[in-house]
């Protein structure tokens, strides 16, 4: 594994080069009959990957027969060896149709086609695993990635006896991402009635609520267990209840696709006829002057600083991008309540 870390440390992106399980089949049928002993009311979701339409077949029937309640093929994994697999088959939609129908013949458990985010669009893909017959689309795995390039030793981390290779990035940094996709597939009318899984880079329930907004019927959590441990589900699940209660909501089948309505394939649609001026909280701020640098130099240069380091704004020069509000890092600028005519703001 190699990461990339945030200003204050923490994980904000996660590479890793690994392949499949390290166990046999045996092994993990054996693992799924002893989860399902224990935990006989858990769901097993079963991920499977195959070479050919017999071993997808075989694998379906085998993970149904030792207590799966549904299988994910995976059509999408970054980092195979060899040709035809992974992340291959989820750019190719005609493999996709046909492994799916493979994994359908094998087993009468929900298959769900777990797809690449290595292409520029989904949909493609996800309609042909919808022919092939598949019960559920997830999306997205982990993106192609190069990271960590050392300026003495020239290799990309991780570094392994000197060589490294491309990956599989996830993280918090990837869920914009996996949100466009999730959004693309819910707003195909070719794909109504599908249920969509999404994953990427939820670390909390509001994270998983952005998913539901847009159209996700459930979410999948990985790299976040990953750091944090499966304690965190927990806190997921007690966020979601409580914004649900908070909101006079039963369940989140009430609010799944919700956001769609107010998302565009293009930036026409925006309002672009007025300005909202940001508003500085200036007992908060501490004088760094990172506002007045990014509208300097990636603005429009309606920033400067008083005599006490304070900005101070000039509304004629503002076109109310923002940038100021993202890059402060004391939370002191916020959107103000005064909204002016563009043009008006131009004389």
């Amino acid at each position: 594994f190699s990461a990339i870390h945030g200003d204050n440390g923490t994980i904000i992106g996660f590479k890793n080069v690994e392949q499949l399980s390290d166990q046999s089949v045996e092994e993990n049928m054996a693992i799924f009959r002893e989860l399902k002993k224990n935990y006989p009311t858990k769901f097993i979701l079963a991920s499977i990957m195959g070479q050919d339409e017999a071993e997808w077949e075989s694998l379906a029937r085998l993970c149904e027969e030792n207590g799966a309640d549904a299988v994910e093929l995976n059509f999408s994994c970054p980092n195979m060896m060899g040709e035809g697999l992974g992340s291959d088959i989820g750019q190719i939609p005609e493999l996709v149709e046909r492994y799916t129908a493979a994994a359908k013949r094998g087993t009468k458990i929900p298959v769900i086609a777990k797809l690449t985010p290595n292409v520029d669009r989904m949909s493609p893909a996800a309609e042909a695993a919808k022919r092939g017959g598949a019960d559920g689309i997830a999306a997205i795995n982990t993106i192609k990635s190069i990271m960590g390039v050392n300026p003495f030793s020239y290799v990309s981390s991780p570094a392994v006896h000197g060589m490294s290779a491309v990956g599989g990035y996830s993280g918090k940094v990837v869920r914009p991402v996996a949100l466009r996709f999730i959004t693309e597939l819910a707003q195909n009318k070719n794909l109504s009635g599908m249920h969509l899984s999404g994953i990427g880079g939820i670390e909390n329930w509001d994270d998983a609520l952005e998913y539901l907004l847009l159209g996700a019927g459930s979410v999948q959590v990985c790299t976040a267990v990953m750091q944090y441990g499966y304690r965190i589900i927990d806190d997921l699940k007690a966020g979601l209840a409580r914004y649900l209660a908070e909101n006079g909501l039963q369940n989140v089948r009430q609010i799944c696709g919700e956001g769609l309505d107010y998302v565009s394939e293009s930036t026409d649609v925006l309002e672009r006829d007025t300005i909202l001026f940001p508003r500085f909280e200036k007992e908060r701020c501490i004088g760094c002057g990172r506002c007045m640098i990014s509208c300097a130099d990636g603005g429009h240069q309606a920033i400067r600083l008083g005599e006490d380091r304070k900005p101070v704004m000039d509304g004629k020069k503002c076109v109310g991008c923002h940038l100021c509000i993202l890059v402060c890092p004391q939370r002191a600028i916020v959107p103000g309540k005064r909204r002016i005519s563009r043009a008006k703001n131009k004389h």
